[in-house]
């Protein structure tokens, strides 16, 4: 029987990722060593990395286990995102110390793209530093696009990553991000025109397809967003077409396991905003028990709440399934 309650977790679906979570967070490291050495595929490593960064970012176990195993590539890594992670803090609270830990980054990414040079991630990391160079005074965040209609920016950094992982999903999102800081081309032209063209290449079953649907909740986001069901917003025809193309390129073609909770939810939200209650009633049974606060907190009047986003998201999910069952 499916939760009513939603559960907040950045691990989701992945039960090995939560268990090594809990010992990483407790000071314990040998599980998220064996975690990382039996990771499949670099779109797996790299979403567990930084789920993983992000949780200890705060403290020095990454650190104790690089002393203890000073010659290990994945400490290595995971020290590399710890130390991105915390210039991307710094940035984001204004702090004085931001430039200093910005530069220990970019210097951590140089190490470990040298030490482990199949790795996607330390390009990733450098793809995520670029959203701090907000006076574009780095030459490798303003090259020329690949194609007429892009803009400016770091895309010598998205190929490194694109070359070892196509179509690693935060790669591209490090670059959306990139994209919404920009000041050119009207309200998140640029950044729209960056999601069409990466899904428009994408494979089938490559979460790319999403990037559209990103890039609406961004702008429903700066526009104070609502309430209402039906939404405008949602039911407009391109928003309509692509949360249509990204249920049957992406979710269709995926394993539900292996996603990313934040695609899952973002799908299930552009669905039931376009009043496709059996569609999204499929997404919100791949989610469950599982929730996140984004998209759902826009839909409140104190976003960020967690509270206040989990009764928008089952008020959705109730309202799904209730169509559902009426059409049986």
């Amino acid at each position: 029987m499916p939760s009513v309650r939603p559960v907040y977790h950045p691990a989701g679906h992945d039960e090995p990722l939560r268990a090594a979570l809990q010992d990483l967070k407790a000071g314990h490291w040998a599980s998220t060593r064996n975690l990382l050495t039996e990771t499949p595929d670099w779109g797996l490593w790299t979403q567990r990395t930084q789920i993983l960064a992000s949780a200890v970012a705060g403290s020095d176990v990454v650190r104790t286990w690089r002393a203890e195993e000073p010659h290990s590539t994945s400490a290595a890594i995971l020290h590399t995102r710890v130390l991105v992670e915390r210039a991307l803090r710094a940035h984001r609270a204004g702090h004085r110390r931001t430039g200093d830990l910005w530069r220990d980054a970019v210097s951590a990414c140089a190490a470990a793209s040298s030490l482990a040079p199949e790795d996607p991630v330390p390009w990733v990391c450098r793809l995520s530093l670029a959203q701090l160079d907000e006076g574009r005074r780095r030459d490798e965040h303003r090259v020329a696009p690949p194609e007429p209609g892009l803009f400016p920016g770091p895309w010598p950094l998205l190929a490194e990553a694109d070359k070892r992982d196509p179509g690693n999903r935060e790669a591209y999102h490090r670059m959306l991000r990139f994209a919404y800081g920009r000041r050119s081309g009207g309200p998140l032209t640029e950044a729209y025109g960056f999601a069409q063209w990466a899904a428009a290449s994408a494979p089938a079953g490559s979460a790319l397809h999403l990037l559209p649907l990103y890039v609406h909740v961004e702008r429903y986001r700066r526009e104070a967003g609502s309430e209402r069901v039906p939404d405008p917003h949602w039911t407009a025809a391109d928003a309509t077409r692509g949360t249509l193309r990204a249920l049957h390129l992406w979710f269709d073609h995926a394993l539900p396991a292996a996603t990313s909770l934040l695609d899952l939810s973002h799908l299930a939200h552009a669905l039931w905003g376009a009043r496709q209650f059996h569609d999204a009633s499929r997404v919100f049974e791949a989610l469950d028990p599982f929730c996140t606060v984004v998209p759902w907190t826009y839909r409140t009047h104190s976003p960020g709440d967690a509270q206040a986003a989990a009764e928008v998201f089952v008020r959705a999910r109730s309202r799904c399934r209730a169509a559902t069952r009426d059409t049986r």
